[in-house]
């Protein structure tokens, strides 16, 4: 409470005039005057009547009037220090024209000494010092008196208390002006910061009303902290936010599978998963959306909780046609592999009769070209589908892929590559021989592609506690993280390939994938520009 009271009556002290505050700080002494003009005509009516009292007294009024009167103003900044000076002089006058009962005077010149000591210029302590040696020396000389030894230690003992005052505070009053200069100085900052601040939170605010994202910040519980306009407004995402599910409960990607409330984004978040471009579905089932959930967290900083930031971007047009683009791809590859089928049916047919051997070479190219055709067809049938038929039956997994390795030795060598493997014997599975066979077919494919001349690749498979692990790795142009992202996507080349016009339609992994994990496999790359290429799927073994 204290502070704030100084701090009102230096703001309004500060707000005066010159002239006015000169006024205020002579205040004291002449408040003090009239208090003992009064008690002197109360207890010592005598005392009034001498005439060097009377004279004191009108220097003390000459020197209110002159504060009244100069227009302090247009003077110097320290002239008003005559002012104090002039006040030590009247009471060393009053005191000595009092006598002995008035010696009590001494400590009225506590005001003019504070009030000099308190500026800022270095000198004011030492006017304040001389001022109180003035009042004690100067009425002795004017009125002849004798030094004497009580009027000795005055000299002496009344200067050497105000130098202590006046040190002290000159001290405190600096002391208090640097705090003061910090605390505006800190205020000022503050303003700023909070001006900047308030600058930063309208400008996020304008970011997240305009942007059609829905933006959803919640805390480390799960509970909502923040929510945009298009997530609140957003009729399919009514009851995500809500904890009690309802109409805008989240669906898998089947579309009718409520996602377990310890898999909804809010509780990943909150447990500190993060995950990026996730498909859920919300809304009534005649008017799902689908979105692609984000979550990265913040973690807690300046006393302020942590949390995650979700982010729901309707998707629902592109899972759409990215829907009809495989719609149309399957319509399109079944009606074309019925007539590629009665093509190489004719062909066998034709091949099979006597008389055309002057043209069999060039019938054993077309059947050749209708045969990858027909595969490519199947290629195209199997990514859009997302599924193959799949016919298991017990197989030697060492001997398929030595049989792939065996066929593919001649192009291998036809590159300038040396193809090895490396296989335990024998390696027992039940899968689909002639699917896992493609598999295999299309990563010595690409290794053979992607490796310049002089260059090895190893197939191998071992069976391991993860199950059987067939490898292919080859020391060819590897690829960047981002295509290793993007290798299963259908129809992805990477740039090196569209540039050097490597064959491929960008198939062989997507379908190799759709194939391993219809077995219940799984299929990984690792990569490294200008080193290489690992192709590694995994299948359960027996």
């Amino acid at each position: 409470m204290q502070p704030v009271v100084s701090d009102r009556l230096d703001g309004l002290f500060g707000a005066l005039s010159a002239r006015k505050r000169v006024v205020a700080s002579q205040l004291p002494v002449t408040l003090t005057i009239a208090l003992v003009v009064l008690a002197a005509a109360i207890f010592s009516p005598a005392t009034l009547a001498n005439s060097i009292f009377l004279a004191a007294l009108l220097f003390h009024l000459a020197i209110a009037a002159t504060c009244l009167a100069v227009p302090w103003a247009r003077l110097p900044a320290g002239a008003f220090a005559v002012i104090p000076l002039l006040d030590c002089l009247a009471i060393g006058f009053t005191r000595e024209a009092g006598g002995p009962a008035f010696n009590v005077l001494s400590m009225m010149l506590v005001f003019p000494v504070v009030w000099l000591s308190a500026q800022a210029r270095p000198y004011m302590p030492v006017l304040a010092i001389a001022g109180t040696v003035l009042s004690t020396l100067a009425p002795s000389v004017v009125q002849g008196a004798p030094l004497t030894g009580g009027s000795m230690i005055r000299t002496l003992i009344l200067p050497l208390v105000m130098s202590v005052i006046a040190v002290t505070a000159h001290v405190v009053a600096t002391t208090i002006r640097r705090h003061r200069v910090r605390l505006v100085q800190n205020e000022q900052d503050l303003a700023r910061t909070l001006a900047e601040s308030v600058r930063r939170q309208a400008l996020l605010d304008a970011v997240l009303k305009a942007v059609g994202v829905g933006v959803w910040v919640v805390d480390t519980r799960g509970h909502t902290v923040l929510a945009n306009r298009a997530m609140r407004t957003d009729p399919a995402l009514g009851g995500v936010m809500d904890p009690a599910g309802g109409p805008g409960m989240l669906m898998l990607a089947d579309r009718c599978t409520p996602v377990p409330s310890g898999l909804l984004p809010a509780a990943r978040a909150a447990a500190g998963d993060a995950f990026t471009d996730e498909l859920y579905w919300a809304g009534p089932a005649d008017r799902q959306r689908a979105y692609s959930v984000s979550s990265h967290g913040f973690p807690s900083a300046g006393g302020q909780e942590g949390g995650a930031v979700i982010t729901f971007v309707d998707v629902t047009t592109l899972v759409s046609a990215l829907a009809a683009k495989d719609d149309f791809v399957a319509t399109v590859s079944h009606e074309l592999r019925t007539p590629l089928t009665s093509i190489l049916g004719y062909l066998e047919l034709v091949l099979d009769e006597p008389g055309h051997e002057d043209i069999r070479e060039e019938l054993l190219v077309v059947r050749r070209n209708a045969e990858h055709l027909l595969s490519l067809v199947n290629d195209l049938i199997a990514v859009a589908s997302e599924r193959m038929d799949l016919s298991l039956e017990e197989t030697d997994l060492a001997r398929l892929l030595a049989l792939e390795v065996d066929a593919a030795l001649p192009k291998a060598a036809g590159n300038g590559l040396q193809l090895v493997l490396d296989v335990e014997q024998p390696l027992p599975a039940r899968v689909d021989p002639e699917r896992i066979s493609q598999v295999v077919r299309n990563l010595l494919s690409n290794a053979i592609k992607y490796s310049p001349s002089g260059g090895l690749i190893t197939a191998g498979a071992v069976r391991t506690d993860a199950g059987l692990v067939c490898s292919v790795t080859d020391t060819g142009v590897g690829m960047t993280e981002e295509e290793q992202e993007q290798a299963f996507t259908k129809f992805f080349r990477s740039a090196r390939s569209r540039d050097t016009a490597i064959p491929g339609a960008g198939l062989g992994l997507p379908v190799s994938k759709t194939i391993v994990e219809g077995h219940g496999g799984s299929i990984t790359l690792h990569s490294e520009p200008g080193v290489g290429t690992t192709a590694t799927f995994i299948l359960p073994g027996l």
